[in-house]
């Protein structure tokens, strides 16, 4: 990682300063630095309520950042639903909680047409979907056609409900979650629908002393109160911003290679992972993996995206849209060996 640095204050210095070609980055710099200025008071926010969990906090700011959404995994008590609760109050947007069942419909969730006897007619009741932040929590414990018709609607950003068809709030951000501890009751969701996710975060129980203080705050019940620090304009207005974080030619071929390395590991000097890899990323997973490279530039308050940023998000944007064989489950082998063989390989630019 210290060649990474090295590398990259060269970048800094060499052409930070300049015009690269029509593109002034130092204009861009500066722009994007007052752009997210709001990044640290958000996080300062929801530090009053989220002990720990930095990793998780940071990712769903990508997601909402990059109009994505979150599969988050992680086993039940880890703070899921209280973060992205806390980040709907700090970001002063309106949140909902869809608790996914085996008995829930798709209207239980998009909404439905309800007879009005009064005006003898079909009124139209919206439902949990509509909403800035919506946790769609254990979404593998619904049936295959609620599960369609949340990622329907992550995908278009609009529901139809009879004949009308009502655009979704924005910003609109989904975090679903799964429990990997039960699987016994659960519809596991199809390959090419988690694909959909921008990212999927596997979080891990807190340290010892972050659990003490989380210990300590619910003994106490003092939990201090989250107020509204940023606006939903602002997060629209920094969803465009993100876009026009610099990227050079060279981060984008250094993300092409690692996509292409888990298509066809054989070109890549990788010829041990071909038996181990079914299928590889699909055109999402590029596309993703540019913009939450873009967007974790901006959380660090930066204008251009260097190697490091795409190596820090590369796990969450590619763990869920790697197929592994028979073979390599045999041998133990997850998506996540496969990717840190990849990134190991590819040359760094």
């Amino acid at each position: 990682m210290g060649r990474i640095s090295v590398l990259y204050s060269a970048f800094k210095n060499s052409n930070m300063m300049e015009d690269t070609g029509t593109i002034d980055i130092k204009t861009i710099n500066e722009k994007i630095e007052k752009e997210s200025a709001f990044v640290d008071l958000l996080m300062l926010e929801m530090n009053k309520v989220i002990v720990g969990q930095k990793y998780m906090v940071e990712r769903l700011l990508i997601g909402l950042l990059g109009q994505g959404h979150i599969l988050l995994e992680g086993v039940p008590g880890l703070a899921k639903t209280l973060a992205i609760n806390t980040l709907s109050q700090a970001v002063h947007g309106s949140f909902s909680r869809i608790q996914f069942t085996p008995d829930l419909l798709p209207a239980d969730v998009t909404g439905t047409l309800i007879y009005n006897m009064k005006v003898n007619d079909f009124s139209i009741k919206k439902g949990p979907i509509f909403a800035n932040f919506v946790l769609a929590d254990e979404i593998n414990r619904a049936p295959a056609k609620v599960q369609a018709a949340l990622l329907e609607a992550m995908q278009e950003k609009q529901v139809t409900i009879g004949d009308d068809t009502f655009p979704l709030d924005k910003p609109f951000l989904v975090m679903a979650t799964q429990n990997p501890v039960e699987q016994e009751g659960t519809y596991p969701l199809p390959e090419a629908q988690v694909d959909r996710f921008m990212l999927k975060t596997v979080i891990d129980y807190p340290k010892i002393a972050e659990e003490q203080l989380i210990m300590r705050a619910n003994l106490k019940g003092a939990w201090e109160k989250v107020n509204p620090v940023v606006s939903t304009d602002q997060i629209l207005k920094a969803q465009k911003a993100v876009r026009e974080v610099y990227m050079d030619e060279k981060i984008e071929k250094y993300i092409l290679d690692i996509i292409f390395a888990t298509r066809y590991p054989e070109k890549y000097k990788l010829a041990d992972l071909k038996p181990l890899i079914s299928f590889g990323a699909s055109p999402r997973g590029s596309i993703n993996l540019a913009t939450a490279a873009k967007c974790y530039a901006f959380i660090k308050r930066r204008g251009y995206v260097i190697p490091e940023d795409v190596r820090a998000v590369v796990h969450d944007v590619l763990r869920h849209r790697i197929g592994i064989t028979y073979e390599a489950e045999a041998e133990n082998v997850t998506s996540v060996d496969i990717i840190n063989k990849i990134v190991n390989e590819i040359e760094v630019p």
